[in-house]
């Protein structure tokens, strides 16, 4: 059995104080395969106060020595590329070639915010004043599972770029990712407290840096409910708060479009990351005179979209996470059943040759409408909704009919038509024809989707607060 004893606290390796071990699950297999032992309270205290030291010197660092640093935390994660790959295979059970790209992305989002700060501007002349954009002070960052590794140096590398230090609380579901990173960004030689990383609990660190009066910023990626808790904690010290929380992203397929291509852009659009992602597009819209054709190309599309071990090179779909998000998804596919949607493939069980692990077939209803609660509801799984439109003015109100606005996208051969119902979407982003992400792009929701940006100038002034001098 793997042990992980150590957090990283003030440049050093320390042990917790706290003593809770938390069980580390492979998820293609359910079977245990190590332990984490879990900060508490005091840890998280003890980060916050190396945190505050270090600020007052790391916020008066030059762009080109923050740069730097972003530079070398860059070099520090490709060299672990290989090791932080198997960790999300074994620790998440993403496929292969996705584990792949999110260990690529982990170090990547430190070159590519080196290279925002790099033409950004601190200081701007407005009328008689001269406003500077100033770093808050110290930030709680705060990942989840689905993307450990991405978020935690995300949310890093955009805290750092503004001067900030910074609190990383990352999923306890995740230690073996966190415990890879944490010692390839010791080896960048960062001055100590600038960072700190304090794997624990949401009710106990995630807390402490919710409410602490010396955490001026938090960053937050995770569920609505959790998301607004953390907004109702932080109201008490007037905490600037980003968050990126849940989606029910639409997939608007117009009459136009070629379907042939469009049903398996939407079928990949909605079982990324094994459906564990708040982008995913799990409602498809189709024009209601072509459901037929669409039901049979998505039989036919789904036969081909493997459910089964990562390591396999024709898996598409792997494990959920947890036994916790096994049963979520199962429910939600019977309460699809009880509702009266049609299920077109997959349904409740594990996928046939599958007898371990927690595995759900990739699922999807035709014939739902926008009321159903697999329409509604966040499943976070390998479960889609296909549901028809009589028209386009029909299809955007049902693609603005929910309480999240993350992502859309719409698959058109008509672009000048695709961009006028984008910018009738409410979403924070939304794509044509296209799966692709833009790193210098804003990224976050409207409505219960979340509250701020991350990403490009957008991620690097959520950490920086403006001030005026007139003279």
């Amino acid at each position: 059995m793997q042990q992980i004893n150590q957090i990283y606290i003030n440049g050093q390796f320390v042990t917790p104080h706290g003593d809770e071990l938390f069980d580390l699950f492979n998820p293609t297999t359910a079977e245990p395969f190590g332990q984490v032992r879990l900060a508490d309270e005091q840890d998280a205290l003890e980060a916050i106060r190396a945190a505050k030291q270090a600020f007052p010197e790391f916020s008066h660092t030059t762009k080109a020595t923050r740069i730097d640093y972003l530079k070398r935390m860059h070099a520090a994660v490709v060299s672990v590329e290989t090791e932080l790959t198997e960790a999300i295979i074994k620790e998440y059970g993403a496929p292969t070639t996705r584990a792949v790209w999110m260990a690529r992305h982990a170090a990547n989002v430190f070159l590519e915010m080196a290279q925002v700060l790099q033409d950004y501007e601190f200081t701007q002349s407005i009328g008689i004043a001269e406003v500077t954009l100033q770093p808050l002070g110290v930030a709680g960052l705060i990942t989840p599972w689905n993307s450990n590794a991405g978020f935690i140096c995300g949310k890093l590398a955009a805290a750092l770029a503004a001067g900030c230090t910074a609190v990383i609380k990352p999923s306890e579901m995740s230690a073996l990712q966190t415990s890879i990173v944490t010692r390839a960004l010791h080896q960048a030689g960062l001055p100590a407290g600038v960072f700190n990383i304090v794997t624990g609990r949401g009710e106990t660190v995630g807390a402490v840096l919710s409410t602490h009066p010396d955490i001026a910023k938090v960053s937050f990626t995770g569920s609505t409910a959790v998301g607004k808790h953390i907004l109702r904690a932080g109201a008490e010290t007037l905490k600037r708060i980003t968050l990126e929380l849940g989606g029910k992203s639409p997939v608007l397929i117009l009459d136009d479009a070629d379907f042939n291509t469009a049903i398996p852009i939407a079928l990949q659009a909605g079982f990324m990351n094994s459906g564990q992602a708040c982008i995913a597009g799990t409602r498809i819209l189709v024009p209601e005179h072509r459901l037929a054709e669409v039901e049979a190309l998505v039989i036919k599309e789904a036969a081909t979209i493997r459910a089964g071990a990562p390591q396999d090179p024709n898996t598409r779909v792997g494990p959920m996470v947890s036994l916790k998000q096994w049963q979520r998804v199962q429910r939600y596919i019977q309460f699809g059943l009880e509702e009266g949607a049609h299920l077109l493939v997959g349904g409740p069980g594990l996928p046939d040759g599958i007898e371990a692990g927690w595995f759900v077939k990739p699922t999807v209803f035709s014939r739902v409408t926008n009321q159903m609660t697999i329409a509604r509801e966040e499943i976070f799984g390998p479960v889609l909704s296909i549901i028809t439109y009589k028209d386009e003015a029909e299809a955007l109100a049902i693609a603005n009919d929910t309480p999240y606005g993350l992502q859309a996208y719409i698959l058109t051969s008509n672009a000048p038509k695709a961009h006028m119902l984008a910018a009738r979407i409410d979403a924070g982003r939304v794509l044509i024809n296209t799966l692709a992400h833009e790193p210098r792009a804003p990224f976050g929701g409207f409505k219960q989707s979340g509250i701020g940006r991350e990403y490009g100038s957008f991620g690097l002034q959520a950490f920086l607060e403006p001030k005026s001098v007139l003279a």
